[in-house]
């Protein structure tokens, strides 16, 4: 029989997690539920605290959580899993490895059996794919920031992971260079026979909206969700034609909306800050 694919790929059930313990407790999340389809490109936005990068951590089964239970094809999530490749916000390869090598390094994990004449040209394969050929032999202290994500997201793809998380994997590079990276990712994400399921954080409304199919807006309050945006725009898009128009104004300004008032209710509500990113 063949392997069961399941609609949803990602599923979260009254999910609550809480730093501490006894008296000194702090809620992060709060009752979450979410579901990710498979093949979907979702990014979570909200404000610092709100719990975005908590929630990787659990669905990356980094972490465990305080209440309820995270699926993935309808197994419950409780450890880390070479089916799920993360990227961080900050640069996260091996100094001492070449960035050949830090691609390699992931590989052995999925392919135990490959040689290192397969693995090497394995890894020059998605340098090449995120315009980093002829560069396997560089330190990333030689590299640029953007070349490093670079290599990390190379790394993460090259491991075939059914799901990729990523965590403000741009916020650390320039705008020219967070652009490019944005279309390389969705370029990469559209290859094959069938897509990645993506959950992406972001700050970044713009971002959140040009890349997902859909997204979705956590509360600062009550670390839940607010709200859930479908983004209506048809693949491939283009970047200042969807920019430019009223439909994405609309769309965009609702968000931003939704952000300001969730902020005044946490004002008037005097909720202390929470330690969850």
């Amino acid at each position: 029989m063949g392997k069961v694919q399941h609609l949803n790929k990602l599923v979260l059930q009254n999910v609550s997690f809480t730093y501490g313990g006894g008296h000194e407790t702090v809620p992060v999340l709060n009752g979450m539920e979410l579901s990710v389809r498979t093949g979907e490109f979702v990014s979570i936005v909200g404000p610092s605290g709100c719990g975005k990068s908590t929630l990787l951590l659990l669905l990356a089964g980094l972490t465990r959580p305080t209440a309820g239970t995270i699926l993935m094809d309808g197994r419950e999530v409780t450890g880390p899993g070479v089916e799920r490749g993360i990227v961080f916000q900050h640069y996260s390869l091996f100094p001492w490895m070449t960035a050949r090598a830090n691609i390699a390094f992931g590989l052995k994990q999925v392919r135990p059996g490959d040689g290192s004449r397969q693995l090497r040209a394995l890894a020059d394969h998605y340098l090449e794919l995120v315009g980093l050929a002829g560069l396997g032999d560089k330190f990333p202290s030689q590299l640029s920031g953007g070349m490093q994500q670079r290599v990390a997201i190379a790394r993460a793809f090259a491991m075939a992971p059914d799901i990729l998380l990523m965590d403000e994997p741009f916020s650390a590079v320039d705008t020219k260079n967070r652009v490019t990276l944005q279309e390389l990712l969705l370029r990469l994400w559209d290859e094959g026979d069938a897509r990645k399921t993506v959950v992406f954080i972001t700050h970044d409304i713009d971002e959140a909206m040009l890349l997902a199919d859909r997204v979705v807006v956590m509360s600062a309050r009550n670390g839940s969700v607010l709200k859930e945006f479908p983004i209506p725009f048809e693949r491939p898009r283009l970047r200042g034609a969807i920019m430019r128009g009223d439909r994405y104004a609309r769309l965009r300004n609702s968000v931003v909306d939704l952000f300001h008032e969730d902020e005044e209710l946490l004002l008037s509500d005097g909720v202390p800050e929470k330690k969850g990113q």
